[in-house]
């Protein structure tokens, strides 16, 4: 069986193939008969880079009629075809720019295909009394298969990291404690720079100064040649490099309150044969707040209460070093090599005063708790790329091998006190374990016709790790923690994934498509060493993939569909208990199945005058829809295990509008509408739940002169809801004002995040035997001032990728 699915996996990327070669010849042979066409490219004169999206609109001189119209792609390139012979001009626009035309085309059976070359657009500019303000690009925008948010200009998240960033970023949300997730779901995968992230989702985000970004990527559905983990997709962090010859570079220092502090530095040198760059970060957060929580249990008829409520902190702290150096061997073949090395520490500490009773019972029990979770560790990453481009557009061949390595050590501790402030009890854990992962890529695109381009490539993850469990309970009789070997255990845990895929893409006219496949083998591997268990999977699973997009003038019709994959994280399948706290035990499960996830996507953007309005709608489908389970394990202890609950479904719509009502105010209104449904049984009973709720973020960004910036980001979170519970909703907002104290040399930035103290985190879950609610405030407001300093004018790099965007300095 497993050799008939590779075959026909085989087969039908041969078939693509075969179609791609078909079609090129039969754009060849009909290109005769087509008419006449007219290609162009588009830059920003100031800037001398191309222009994405430009507006490109044909007229007939005999009657102005309107003939046809299209966009340009990302190398700023359009192609008009199918023109019949006659006299005509073209008039291209885009948002933020002086139209231009060009008159006297004209085309006839001798001059069939007229060449325009390069086009330039001029940004226009406005002079009000005495300020002088240029459009820059939007802190959002949106593109045919991803949304991308320009760091730069959004300055109430620049002393904080990725995170803060996306708190305001389109299909995206963040809670009080920094949890992020993508379209409701916590399971997307990072990429920075293009490359997969060492940490988790989560971590790495936290890891990354905002001041070191130029801009994130959201897609959403992504094509074949990305790996299809994560159900809700990706996010990619593009970090600031530079383009100017010699040396140049960035230094940003931030501090604010509450050990919330760090610092970055970003050098760089190049010429026309190397590029050598190095950055050093160092970033300190720290999230104290207040909790409570309200516990019910019930055992053998008997109900008892837990009821807490104190002061607990979450904090991060991390450094890294970045540098590398690419190389131009030749005009045609460019190399590349990194190394990253960092280490981070992550603690989780609370002090809590307990109330404890039975139902009917006066008597109420009183006692105080201190827990602390620490885990730290360090890590490395490297990579080297060659890149070899062959004659002609889109005909490359890139390869990639790139290497993890992680140690993370946790210690974990959790200790009662009665009233007499002595320990009567406590537990202890101690986890470690190295970690190892292995990428390897081989990429290669070629043309089809004038525009079209089929892709195809191979590729392999392998990722080895160890985790050593010790668990120890205190001896109120000896003063000291004994080892637990029932809860103690070592874990060996192996997956191999290797995948191949093929794409197809082409643009007909207005009309712009791409088709792909991907199939993957993965064989994963767990055993428990302690008892010899072993568990493990061997299959294939296969992934398409289909974008299309529609130009009409001033608007861009788009549409998607991916199928994904959320596998099951290690720990989640590992059989056995492990002592969170006094009141929490949690339990892996290796029969968990990996989900299977359906999405679809339809878009449709606007652009009317200085304004942009965006539309659009989605639906996702998710089988073995996998949960976070509670169940009563003891009296006031709660048992926290990992299931397939059934299939959920996720129905909405994003609408996003960018306004320009003046020169120097921009506003950005962003807003989720969206039907959550889940279905399934646990424990033999129906738990089928479901939800309509929505988000909105407004962004509001002054621009006072060419020095300062004020800024003021708004959003509500509406509350959800999972298969045994509810997460409340909450508002917030943080403000910013930017101001140049040399310019473009040194810029002071302050900030106030969650000004009216209203962010808040609250969650009930209930089943069978037990009611649950907590609730978690932060202190607020968080006030933060970043100081930057920039030297030999540092901008971003546009040489190697296009969606790097520059850094601003308004």
């Amino acid at each position: 069986m497993k050799r008939q699915k590779a075959a026909l996996l085989i087969a039908i990327i041969i078939l693509m193939t075969t179609i791609a070669l078909a079609q090129d010849r039969q754009e060849a042979r009909g290109r005769q008969s087509a008419g006449g066409s007219i290609t162009g490219h588009v830059y920003d004169l100031a800037q001398k880079t191309p222009i994405e999206y430009a507006t490109v609109i044909l007229f007939s001189c005999k009657d102005n009629a309107q003939i046809g119209g299209i966009s340009t792609n990302e190398s700023g390139l359009f192609k008009l075809d199918k023109i019949k012979p006659g006299r005509y001009y073209l008039k291209v626009n885009f948002l933020g720019h002086i139209a231009t035309t060009i008159d006297s085309i004209n085309i006839s059976p001798r001059n069939r295909e007229v060449d325009l070359g390069e086009i330039s657009l001029t940004q226009s500019a406005i002079a009000v009394e005495d300020i002088q303000v240029t459009t820059e690009k939007p802190s959002f925008e949106y593109k045919i298969d991803r949304k991308v948010i320009n760091v730069s200009k959004l300055p109430t998240a620049i002393s904080g990291t990725a995170v803060d960033v996306l708190e305001n970023a389109p299909s995206v949300s963040v809670d009080i404690e920094g949890n992020v997730k993508l379209r409701g779901s916590a399971n997307f995968i990072v990429l920075i720079d293009g490359r997969p992230s060492i940490l988790d989702a989560n971590d790495a985000l936290e890891q990354i100064p905002a001041s070191t970004i130029d801009n994130i990527e959201i897609i959403t559905n992504p094509s074949a040649k990305f790996d299809p983990d994560g159900d809700s997709g990706i996010i990619n962090v593009a970090t600031k490099k530079n383009k100017l010859k010699g040396i140049s570079g960035a230094i940003n220092s931030s501090g604010g309150f509450d050990e919330n502090y760090g610092g970055d530095i970003l050098l760089n040198y190049r010429n026309n044969f190397y590029n050598v760059f190095l950055r050093l970060d160092y970033k300190k957060r720290s999230h104290p707040g207040s909790s409570t929580e309200e516990n019910q249990t019930t055992i053998n008829d008997t109900i008892s209460y837990t009821n807490s409520m104190g002061s607990s902190t979450r904090g991060r702290a991390g450094h890294n070093i970045k540098g590398g150096i690419d190389l131009n061997i030749t005009s045609t073949d460019n190399l590349s090599f990194g190394i990253r090395y960092g280490g981070r520490n992550f603690d989780r500490n609370s002090e809590l005063n307990h109330e404890e009773w039975y139902g009917g019972d006066i008597q109420h029990e009183l006692y105080s708790s201190i827990n602390e979770t620490k885990r730290s560790g360090e890590f490395y990453a490297l990579n080297i790329d060659y890149l070899h481009k062959f004659s002609g557009k889109n005909h490359e061949l890139s390869v990639q091998v790139m290497h993890f390595r992680r140690d993370m050590d946790q210690d974990q501790i959790s200790e009662i006190f009665n009233n007499d402030s002595v320990i009567s009890s406590g537990q202890k854990t101690i986890e470690s374990g190295p970690g190892n992962v292995w990428r390897m890529k081989l990429d290669y695109s070629t043309p089809i016709g004038e525009s079209g381009k089929f892709e195809s490539g191979y590729q392999s993850r392998l990722r080895s790790s160890e985790d050593i469990t010790i668990q120890y309970d205190y001896n109120d009789s000896t003063g000291a923690y004994e080892s637990l070997p029932d809860y103690s255990n070592a874990t060996e845990y192996i997956r191999n994934v290797h995948s191949v895929y093929a794409m197809l893409g082409n643009e007909t006219g207005s009309l712009g498509y791409q088709a792909g496949i991907r199939g993957e083998y993965i064989y994963r591997d767990i055993t428990v060493l302690d008892n010899n268990s072993n568990f493990n999977i061997d299959r294939w699973d296969y992934f398409p993939t289909f974008h299309v997009s529609y130009q009409l003038e001033n608007n861009q019709l788009m549409a998607s569909y991916a199928r994904k994959i959320k596998r099951p994280r290690g720990w989640w399948l590992e059989p056995f208990e492990f002592r969170r706290d006094a009141y929490n035990i949690q339990r892996g499960n290796p029969d968990l199945k990996p989900e299977y996830i359906d999405s679809y996507e339809m878009g449709c953007q606007r652009i009317l005058g200085r304004n942009m309005f965006s539309v659009e709608a989605y639906y996702r489908k998710t089988n073995n829809k996998i949960e976070f389970i509670q169940s009563v394990y003891d009296e006031n202890i709660t048992l926290n295990t990992v299931e397939n609950v059934g299939t959920d479904y996720s129905l909405g719509t994003e609408i996003m509008v960018n306004l320009l009502p003046f020169r120097f105010w921009e506003m950005n209104i962003i807003g989720d509408i969206y039907n959550y449904r889940v279905e399934g049984e646990l424990d033999g009973k129906d738990f089928s739940n479901d939800d309509n709720t929505w988000q909105m973020r407004i962004s509001n960004t002054w621009t006072i002169d060419r020095k300062t910036r004020l800024q003021a980001n708004s959003r509500y979170n509406g509350k959800s809801v999972s298969a045994q519970g509810s997460r409340g909703g909450y508002f917030s907002m943080n403000t910013a004002v930017k101001y140049d104290l040399i310019y473009r040399v040194l810029t002071a930035t302050l900030q106030v995040n969650d000004v009216f103290s209203t962010a808040k985190r609250e969650h009930t879950s209930e089943g069978d035997n037990f009611i649950r609610h907590s609730s978690f405030v932060r202190d607020a407001p968080i006030v933060t001032l970043n100081l930057k300093y920039t030297f030999n004018n540092y901008k971003a790099d546009h040489s190697r990728d296009r969606e790097d965007f520059d850094e601003d300095d308004f």
